[in-house]
């Protein structure tokens, strides 16, 4: 599909340059075909600009008719090990979830259900997700799929089967944020079929939830109305913190949803709903399901405004809103927080400065994470190219060869 000596693996802009000369478009009828200016995919292809928007990426991809994943890359693995470690406990995750069904589990005993869901709740809340989700996820999969397959009465059963769409969400977002897309969509399938079984109204939201996460881009406008019609048909039922936390993070899938698809008055009212569903709740992101608070909202308001194309002054004064002590035990969800603010930042060259101490402090917090965001990668191949010629700071360059950037 490409020419070898064309290739620069360090942008989406440079595969761009290649898929676009593939399906032999100019940039003129590609503009015409995404919506995207000319001028726009011009320095996106010569890494003057970068394409870390899912708006632009499914436009793109649904242009040049190729998968999002063609166009921004597939998992990688460098030389750092912090990078590459999550990666590792990937084969046995997939292996769980590919063995191990409600009447046939893959493993021979379990511990006591009550000892499992226990250890749910400890790998959701750990500070290190990615590797303790090798470590103790497959088998956790797998011995309450002995409990879900011969039940010691109703209630344990149900319970099993509770903590098994658990144990699916964080299998989802761990397969998500480290790139196996294919495996994030296994384990919210397998989520869906858990809370058939359930019928109850916030574990089928909960599935709902994971499969808006996962379907791709190219298909936003079915995912903003699944999300619209999930967050619809739960409201009603929404009348505890589990009920309104969960209500809550489909809201805020539908206002990020609608952002993708430039529909910003949708995402404005979606907005408004998880606003006002977090003052019906605790501020606690460490404990609540999914993070859901009023800090988390900032933190996505932060998001969305990163996803819309804000920079600079814009997003600092969003972040100001943010009190970064709260949103702390939630490792994942702040480095993404601080990731944001410096994408943004670095769109402006008045701001491009602080960019990077941004990002840094988004790799301190959670350097699995970090290392394998492509929309962080993406921002820092674009810094070193847009200071190409120019003095580039050790620590940017030291950012960029943890991520696997070419500098």
């Amino acid at each position: 599909m490409h020419d070898q000596d064309t290739w620069d693996p360090g942008t989406i802009g440079a595969r761009l340059r290649v898929l676009r000369k593939w399906r032999r478009l100019t940039l003129t009828e590609l503009a015409g075909l995404s919506g995207l200016s000319p001028s726009f995919l011009s320095m996106a292809e010569r890494g003057q600009r970068a394409l870390d928007r899912r708006s632009h990426i499914s436009a793109l991809a649904t242009a040049l008719r190729v998968s999002e994943k063609d166009l921004i890359g597939g998992p990688h693995l460098t030389a750092d090990p912090v990078q590459a470690a999550p990666h590792a406990t990937i084969p046995a995750v997939r292996a769980a979830l590919m063995t191990n069904t409600l009447t046939a589990p893959a493993v021979d005993g379990a511990r006591p259900l009550d000892e499992l869901v226990a250890e749910m709740g400890k790998i959701d809340r750990s500070e290190f997700k990615h590797t303790t989700v090798g470590e103790k996820l497959p088998q956790l999969i797998g011995e309450l799929h002995v409990h879900a397959a011969a039940p010691a009465d109703e209630r344990a059963y149900r319970l099993a089967l509770k903590t098994l769409i658990e144990a699916f969400q964080t299998a989802t977002f761990t397969a998500k944020d480290l790139g196996y897309d294919d495996l994030a969509t296994i384990a919210a399938m397998k989520a869906a079929e858990v809370a058939a079984i359930l019928d109850e109204p916030i574990t089928t939201a909960k599935a709902a939830s994971l499969r808006v996460h996962t379907m791709p881009t190219t298909t936003r406008h079915a995912t903003l109305q699944a999300a619209e019609n999930a967050a619809n048909t739960l409201e009603p039922h929404a009348t505890d913190d589990l009920g309104v936390q969960v209500l809550g993070m489909l809201a805020l899938a539908a206002s990020l949803t609608a952002t993708v698809v430039y529909d910003y008055g949708k995402a404005e009212h979606w907005m408004d709903q998880a606003t006002e569903l977090a003052g019906r709740t605790s501020d606690t992101p460490g404990e609540n399901w999914g993070a859901f608070s009023s800090s988390n909202v900032g933190v996505w308001k932060v998001s969305l405004a990163t996803e819309r194309g804000e920079s600079g002054g814009t997003l600092l004064e969003l972040a100001q809103d943010v009190d970064e002590d709260v949103i702390a035990p939630r490792r994942g969800r702040h480095a993404s927080f601080l990731a944001d603010v410096g994408r943004g930042l670095a769109r402006d060259k008045k701001t491009r400065s602080q960019a990077e101490q941004w990002l840094l402090r988004a790799e301190r917090v959670a350097p699995h994470k970090i290392r394998n965001s492509g929309a962080v990668g993406e921002t820092v191949a674009v810094m070193l190219q847009q200071s190409y010629g120019a003095a580039v700071g050790r620590e940017l360059r030291g950012l960029a060869a943890r991520i696997g950037v070419p500098h």
